[in-house]
């Protein structure tokens, strides 16, 4: 979809009306209209501020964009993407991932975990989210998030979890038994 699509129905999503939108923009509603329209973007401030307001990535804002740019069909390209997680037995549809920061833990115990975000009505507590996977390094964890990236930016329908740790649970702990 296009930019014009991605932010129509992201607003809408979030329940937000142009004028709404253009207030927390500081911009005027016609300027929103604008842009929902096709006849234009927002300067880039603005439309980083946008990305960070409506809690979505550029790249699911700019999908179509970052395809012409690509050389990728953009009729292809969505945004979302369907994630596999075998070693979790999880399948989610997602338009973006979040992870966590490093957690204590021994070294034997996971460090990072990764979660995929669903385009829905977002709660008090946020936007929907499932567990993806167990990430024994932070190097992995990068990895598998740039690989994610790029198959939502190619309109790949499908990506499986390559980096991810097997971890079983003992008493209160979890140990990474595979990587």
């Amino acid at each position: 979809m296009s930019f014009a699509e991605n932010l129509r129905e992201i607003r809408k999503e979030k329940g937000l009306s142009q004028e709404e939108l253009a207030e927390i923009l500081d911009v005027s509603r016609q300027a929103v209209s604008k842009w929902e329209q096709g006849q234009g973007y927002p300067e880039a401030e603005k439309l980083l501020l946008l990305a960070r307001k409506l809690n979505v990535s550029l790249d699911y804002l700019m999908a179509a964009e970052i395809a012409k740019d690509c050389n990728v069909n953009a009729s292809e390209v969505s945004g979302k993407i369907m994630i596999s997680s075998p070693k979790e037995h999880v399948i989610a549809t997602c338009y973006k991932v979040l992870s966590t920061g490093k957690m204590k833990g021994r070294k034997n115990e996971p460090q990072y975990a990764l979660f995929g975000v669903s385009a829905g009505i977002a709660s008090f507590w946020g936007e929907p989210t499932t567990f993806l996977g167990w990430y024994s390094n932070e190097e992995l964890l990068t990895k598998e998030v740039e690989e994610i990236r790029q198959a939502i930016t190619k309109g790949e329908p499908v990506y499986e979890l390559k980096y991810n740790a097997k971890v079983e649970r003992k008493w209160l702990r979890r140990i990474i038994v595979e990587e």
